[in-house]
């Protein structure tokens, strides 16, 4: 029976999408502009341009789908002047490519997942406005009392690496937890680990996302960090949790545990489904843990499994930090090892390699941006081809579903990519 494979890199956008102008994001490209920002940038030690390295993923048609979706050539190839060798058909790569586009309201997180899951999202997340004491009054007096706190510091949008810095000794001081949000559907909560504790953090989590519930919050997230003073502060990425609410229709994660199949999942992707439909859950955070999670889960899986890893890195770490360069070199870190996971695969399994949004660090200020993502599906059983563009994420899921033998999802058209 058959596995398939999903590595999602997290805001990995290939050109801004039809609707981008309505987001402010018309322009906006998170694989070309870090290609020619490698290009202007990074030298050689001869000091020749060093150019984005990812032959791997070019093998599965990166660039192509790159060029379906915004109509331009990158400037620079992605395999260099080699053409790697592929292990699944003895130098050539089975692999199936095209773009897609969103049709959920937003461009975050949960609404990529799931509507690449087969449910979309038509209704309108609710939001804290960007302003000082952004939070209602009575959330935040509820959120005090019923926590038994002293107060809260905060209260505002702002990047979670530079708000532990601003507030972190007071809060360590004080024992009021920090509160703020983003331009994301959230609530986050940063506090010490030593100092306030990490489950109290948790139950902390737990009160608010019943508390924001009326106010249409997709998450509240857990930022635990330690260190002694502001300038040493970091926020602990392992023990990082969020509390979701659950997809509105039953995803192809849920489709796939009711036929008796498994879901494997690695990273966030537990929490992004709010633990529905979810048979194992490999906790990992950083590149290279959560490629190795993928790894020893490929391994576990069992026939009729879906092994579903979320790369945050790329979002947390680059995309929202506008570190074109660490976006770069954490691609190249990914298509190095993918050599590796193709080792593993048995031949009636399949890898997807896509995204759930953009995130170009080179765009103005630090939200996602609204873009197509990468479709790459590569396998013994993929019909090498280019397929016409996805007009909806759920496309995706329901050519999965059709492969891994599940009903139909609720929305999507399945694609045929399969060798007769």
């Amino acid at each position: 029976m058959a596995r398939v494979i999903i590595t999602l890199l997290d805001s990995f956008g290939i050109g801004y999408a039809h609707d981008a102008e309505a987001f402010g994001d018309r322009g906006s490209d998170t694989l070309g502009h870090i290609a020619a920002w490698m290009a202007a940038n990074r030298k050689n030690a001869d000091g020749s341009p060093r150019y984005l390295h990812l032959p791997h993923l070019a093998a599965m048609g990166l660039e192509k789908a790159h060029l379906l979706s915004t109509g331009t050539e990158l400037a620079h190839p992605l395999s260099g002047e080699t053409v790697q060798p592929d292990p699944l058909d003895g130098g050539r790569v089975q692999a199936a490519y095209t773009c897609a586009e969103e049709v959920s309201k937003g461009k975050d997180t949960l609404s990529g997942h799931w509507e690449i899951a087969g449910v979309p999202v038509d209704f309108d997340w609710g939001y804290f406005p960007d302003q000082p004491k952004c939070f209602p009054q009575e959330l935040v007096d509820a959120l005090i009392k019923e926590g038994n706190l002293p107060g809260v510091l905060g209260e505002k949008l702002a990047s979670g690496t530079v708000i532990i810095q601003e507030l972190g000794e007071e809060h360590m001081r004080t024992g009021k937890p920090i509160i703020y949000s983003s331009a994301d559907s959230v609530l986050q909560i940063a506090c010490h680990e030593e100092t306030f504790g990490l489950e109290r953090l948790y139950d902390l989590c737990r009160l608010s996302f019943e508390l924001v519930k009326p106010y249409k919050i997709a998450r509240v997230i857990a930022r635990p960090f330690v260190g002694k003073k502001a300038g040493e502060f970091e926020r602990v990425a392992a023990h990082r949790h969020d509390y979701a609410v659950p997809a509105h229709e039953p995803t192809l994660l849920d489709g796939l545990v009711e036929a008796g199949g498994n879901v494997y999942a690695v990273g966030k992707i537990a929490d992004i489904f709010a633990h529905r439909g979810i048979t194992k859950h490999y906790p990992a955070a950083g590149l290279d843990n959560i490629f190795d999670a993928t790894l020893q889960a490929v391994k576990d899986a069992p026939d009729r499994t879906l092994v579903f890893s979320n790369f945050v890195d790329f979002d947390s770490s680059f995309g929202h930090r506008r570190d074109a360069l660490g976006y770069g070199e954490g691609l190249e870190y990914y298509d190095s090892r993918l050599p590796e996971l193709w080792a593993q695969m048995r031949p009636d399994d399949v890898l997807l390699v896509t995204a759930d949004h953009g995130c170009d660090p080179t765009w103005k200020g630090t939200d996602h941006t609204r873009e197509k993502i990468p479709v790459l599906f590569c396998g013994k059983n993929v019909q090498p081809q280019q397929i016409p563009p996805f007009h909806i994420f759920s496309d995706i899921g329901q050519t999965l579903a059709a492969y891994l033998k599940v009903k139909p999802l609720g929305h999507g058209t399945a694609a045929d990519i399969w060798k007769k």
